[in-house]
Order: structure tokens, then C-alpha cells, then sequence
């Protein structure tokens, strides 16, 4: 039997990165009285640092509001802030699973940016109440008018459904308010069935444990009961209940509709994943709220320290870091180059930069990181029935045994102005791209130079994002363009090893799975690169790139030379052979025994390259 709970209002706020969906969340907090005015700061809900510095969400975070409308009523609010980056897609879609609506907001200087389509469309998915509102309508550049005609003709609202406000100044946010408790539905709970309750993020705490940050669906759930995880299978106890308000604030118990958190006592996240479902171990419920699937990492990397003796620091480090990050996996790995260190997995790029951040920031490392690679399916002969997923390109098969490689591909979507479609179109089609089609948004011009914005999508490879395509992309539109992509899966491809060489020396840290077609290009290049950045030796370092055991480029950096002949002044020509006869034995043994040092910026430089 299906009811509401008619003063319950949850909803998220989703929005292209810089416009304005924290300082958003700040006025809510500020108009129900959250916290006080001498409490107040910008970004309230971004706890995080790196969050506060770069204007990003990267934990969802909730809090609950208590809000009084002007006719006397009082509501219970329960806001959840989401991370908007297409990395964090899967945490997003288990957030907005979570609520009945969600508070759309585009600036009014930029209009429909690339992440405002894919995350209004996926609370479409969901089925969410959307209300879109126009934020920063107070700045000089801005244009409501313009704006408001784009969301009306790409997203399909009408006119009286879009509200202007400025979060900054507070103006339109208390209407915005009436019309959350208006428009967005009240929680439909089944109050005779098991408890049910989705997990939509969680932190570890030193003292209780995993915290589960939930939503319940069904029944309720007290402190000190008998619970499960119906994906991962994992009993536990409820040893605290509560909500945030924005601090945790235990309470007796959680009912149908509310949003807090659960204090399990477990020691891993990994046992407490987003998307779960939680139930009571005792005649609980057997089907979850949504399918659960964990995130899997999409993108690899090699890290090391600087410094070899810092290796027990960097294994510390990770081992606490992993605590609050379920999605970071890693595995311990040796190169003959850069001793001892990890390969660790990622959701994406902004992940892996966030994680070796913190590593550096909150631990005090000095890191070296290897150039990010994708994950790879291989065929080999005599394992026909199973593919091979291989991220380390060490080991990668010999390419005789190989039936078939298969590498993933991306859909991307590219926001930008039409005098930019030329230049995106070459780049693109030239990295191995597919171009798919146009879009045009809304019917007016941004300006006559820049001409209409469009969305132009295209499908590439993976690999191909793991570079500068982000830099190249926003260079070659002069900073204008928004770019969001999603995974298609995996597509056979003419992939082989290419391997650099320092002294003779295979260096894994170095090698990429590449089509054979880049290969030649790409080893010139890396090996260019090694010869400009690695510091000359006193003896003379070949650097080589090689296919299957075939030298495609090969760069010498010259030895240092020490001129023994200085000391002879004349004298017969044998003497000076016989200087420099020995001078030659002795470099050879150098070389030998040699250890050549790779600086760190040679590995920033050779990150660089496509």
C-alpha cells in the first residue's frame, strides 16, 4: 500500500561545473537558518580542500532543511549536493535515484554547457521533477533572454517554468524555494514492507567506521538493528542513526522518505558501495531499490615516488586513501627505472588527478606518474574462449599469439560556437575519431564572429582522451567549447606494443597499446622528448622505440668527455691512442653497470604527447 509523506521534499541540484549549484546550496542553508550568518562561508557543503580551490563537487554530500513557507507549514527539505563530473557518473545517477526532483541551474553568461545536457538528461532517465532557473541574472554579461529561449528549445520547458535568480545576491531564491515544496512531488513509502534504504555515497570514520550516507525507501531503521547488504552480502549493525543539519546529528531512527546516514562499524568502503541496497537481516527485503553495479575503473596508471626510500610512505598513503575510495583499486608494481610503486585505477582523468593530488598534498609525497592507459581486451591463440583485460601494457602478449585486440571506445558530445566546427572536425578525424552529427541550439548567434552554438558529437577511442585532447580541444576553440562523453564498450582494433628503450633498459613506465598506423609518429616523438629531457651521462645512452623487437626511432644523448689529452704536450701519436684507448674501455664498463636517472619533468613531458 503506497502512501506519501506529504512535508518530505528530496531533491539534488545538477549543473555544469562554475555555475553556481554550491553557492546555490549556500542561500538554501542561509534562508532555512542551516547554520548561522557567523558560520557561514562559500561552499558550505565542499569540506574538501582540492573541492574549495577548484570549485568542484567530488563527495555527495546531504543535508537537512527545515523550511517554514509563507502560509505556515512547515517542510523537511533534505538537499543532496552531487559531483557533477561525467567521472562520477555512476555516484550521480544512484544520487538522483535517491530523490523526486532536481533543481536545474544554468548560468546566464554561458547558457547550455555540455555536462548541463547529460545530467538533465539523465534526471529525465530517472523520472525527476526538473525546475530549471537561470543563475547569476545579476552580472553585467548576463543574457536571461538568450538563455531562457536555449532550455526552452533543447530541454522542452516553457517560459513560466524557467526562474531567474542570482544565488550570490539571494534575489529569486526564496521563490525558488516555494516552488521545490510546489512542483517536486512528496515521497511515495510503502509502510508495511521490509525496510529498504539506497546507499548513495560513504566515508570511513576512524571511530565508526564506514558511514553510510542513505535514502529510505520502505520502513524504518533504528539504532543497534540487524542489517544487510543485499548486493554485496555483508551483515552489520546500525550502531548509530542519524541525519546532517549539516553536521551529523543522531537521531532515534529513519523513516520512509528521510535521508541521513548509518554508522556500520565495517573498516572498508569497498564493503559498503554506492548503489547497494540495505535491508534488515531478518525477514528483509530480496529485491533492491536498483541494480547494483559498481563502478569499474577506466583508467590506469603507473605511480611512483621520486625518491625509492619513499616508497613505505606512498604504500601508507594509498592504503588510507583507498579507506574513503572505494573506486580506487591498485596493485603493486616494479619497473627497473623507478624501483618499487603502484598501478592504480581510476573512473577517468579528473579522478586520477584528484587521488595523486591528495596523495601530494595530504601526505607530502613527491610522485611520479606514468601516462595514463585504458583497459584493453586480448584474444590469444589457445585462449579463444576468454578475452584477456590487460591495463599494464607489460603484459601485453607477444603479437603472434594475438586473434584479436579490442580497445573501448567514447561518445563525445562538444559544446561550442560554429566558427570553431572546422578545426574540431580535422583534430578529431585525424586522432582515428567518427564524426556522428550536429546539433544546433537554440536560433540565435552569441555574436556575429563566433556564430550559433552547436553540439557536435563524435565517437573516439579511449586512448585517445588520456592525453591533451582536453587541452587541444579547448586551445583550438579559444577556451569556448564543453565537452561530456560516456562509454559505448569495446571495439576490435590494430593495436600493438610500442616499447621505449633507455640504455638498452625496457622501460614499462614509458611503453603505450597503440594502432600500428601511430606507431612510427609516436616513437619519434617520445624518443625526441627522452633525448631533450634526460640529462647527459658520462657515457653515451641510445634511446630506442621498438615494435615486437623492430627499432622504429632511436636518439643518442652524447656522453660527457673529459679531455685526457690535455696533459700531453707533443710527444708520439701511440701515447695519445693508448689515453684514449683506455678512456674508451673505461665508458664501456661504465655503460654496463650504469644506471641512467629519468627527472621527473621528462614523464610530464611525455604525457603531453598524443
Amino acid at each position: 500500500m503506497l502512501s506519501q509523506t506529504k512535508d518530505i521534499r528530496n531533491f539534488c541540484i545538477i549543473a555544469h561545473i562554475d555555475h553556481g549549484k554550491s553557492t546555490l546550496a549556500d542561500r538554501f542553508i542561509q534562508f532555512t537558518g542551516a547554520k548561522r550568518e557567523s558560520e557561514m562561508r562559500q561552499q558550505s557543503l565542499d569540506s574538501m580542500e582540492l573541492e574549495r580551490e577548484r570549485g568542484i563537487t567530488i563527495k555527495a554530500k546531504a543535508i537537512r532543511l527545515s523550511y517554514k513557507s509563507p502560509q505556515g507549514r512547515a517542510y523537511e527539505l533534505n538537499l543532496i549536493d552531487t559531483p557533477g563530473h561525467v567521472d562520477f557518473s555512476y555516484e550521480v545517477s544512484r544520487t538522483l535515484a535517491a530523490c523526486e526532483g532536481a533543481i536545474l541551474v544554468v548560468d546566464a553568461t554561458q547558457g547550455i554547457q555540455a555536462q548541463t545536457l547529460a545530467n538533465t538528461y539523465l534526471a529525465m532517465e530517472h523520472d525527476l521533477v526538473i525546475i530549471p532557473v537561470i543563475n547569476k541574472v545579476d552580472l553585467p554579461g548576463a543574457e536571461p533572454e538568450r538563455v531562457a529561449t536555449e532550455i526552452m528549445e533543447v530541454l522542452g520547458f516553457t517560459k513560466e517554468e524557467i526562474l531567474l535568480i542570482s544565488a550570490k545576491t539571494g534575489q529569486g531564491v526564496p521563490l525558488l524555494m516555494e516552488e521545490i515544496v510546489r512542483r517536486i512531488p512528496a515521497p511515495q513509502v510503502d509502510d508495511k514492507a521490509p525496510f529498504r534504504a539506497l546507499i548513495f555515497d560513504s566515508h570511513y570514520d576512524s571511530y565508526k567506521g564506514v558511514m553510510a550516507y542513505l535514502r529510505v525507501k520502505d520502513g524504518l531503521v533504528r539504532r543497534n538493528d540487524k542489517l544487510r547488504l543485499i548486493g554485496h552480502g555483508t551483515d552489520l549493525e546500525a550502531l548509530e542513526v542519524g541525519y546532517f543539519v549539516p553536521e551529523p546529528t543522531s537521531a532515534n531512527q529513519l523513516s520512509s522518505g528521510e535521508v541521513g546516514y548509518i554508522a556500520t562499524g565495517l573498516k572498508y568502503v569497498g564493503e559498503c558501495r554506492v548503489g547497494d541496497t540495505l535491508t534488515t537481516k531478518i525477514n528483509g527485503a530480496s529485491t533492491p531499490i536498483t541494480p547494483y553495479n559498481p563502478a569499474k575503473p577506466m583508467v590506469f596508471a603507473g605511480v611512483y615516488p621520486t625518491s625509492t626510500e619513499e616508497f613505505g610512505k606512498l604504500r601508507e598513503a594509498i592504503e588510507k586513501l583507498s579507506l574513503n575510495d572505494a573506486a580506487l583499486s591498485y596493485v603493486m608494481e616494479q619497473s627497473p627505472l623507478l624501483g618499487n610503486g603502484y598501478r592504480c585505477g581510476f573512473l577517468g582523468l579528473l579522478h586520477m588527478d584528484i587521488v595523486v593530488q591528495r596523495l601530494e598534498r595530504e601526505f607530502d609525497l613527491s610522485l611520479v606518474v606514468t601516462t595514463p592507459g585504458s583497459v584493453f581486451r586480448v584474444t590469444v591463440k589457445g585462449e579463444e574462449s576468454e578475452k584477456r583485460e590487460i591495463a599494464n601494457p607489460a603484459e601485453w602478449p607477444e603479437p603472434s599469439s594475438i586473434l584479436l585486440a579490442e580497445e573501448p571506445w567514447v561518445k563525445v558530445s562538444i559544446i561550442t560556437p560554429s566558427a570553431f566546427i572546422g578545426t574540431l572536425m580535422e583534430y578529431i578525424i585525424g586522432t582515428g575519431g567518427v564524426y556522428i552529427r550536429t546539433d544546433y541550439l537554440g536560433s540565435g548567434a552569441i555574436n556575429p564572429e563566433l556564430g550559433q552554438r552547436v553540439d557536435i558529437i563524435f565517437e573516439v577511442p579511449l586512448r585517445v582522451m588520456l592525453t591533451t585532447f582536453y587541452d587541444q580541444i579547448k586551445g583550438r576553440t579559444r577556451g569556448y567549447a564543453s565537452l561530456d562523453y560516456e562509454i559505448l564498450g569495446y571495439r576490435p582494433s590494430s593495436l600493438v606494443k610500442l616499447e621505449i628503450m633507455v640504455n638498452e633498459v625496457p622501460v614499462d613506465a614509458f611503453a603505450r597499446i597503440l594502432p600500428m598506423s601511430k606507431a612510427m609518429e609516436t616513437g619519434k616523438s617520445l624518443v625526441d622528448s627522452l633525448r631533450k629531457n634526460i640529462p647527459r651521462q658520462l657515457y653515451q645512452v641510445p634511446i630506442q622505440a621498438a615494435v615486437g623487437g623492430k627499432v622504429l626511432a632511436r636518439a643518442d644523448i652524447s656522453a660527457k668527455r673529459k679531455d685526457v689529452l690535455a696533459k700531453c704536450y707533443g710527444g708520439d701519436i701511440t701515447r695519445k691512442r693508448k689515453l684514449l684507448e683506455k678512456q674508451k674501455e673505461g665508458k664501456k664498463k661504465m655503460k654496463q653497470i650504469g644506471r641512467v636517472e629519468v627527472p621527473r619533468e621528462a614523464f610530464f613531458e611525455i604525457m603531453k604527447i598524443d
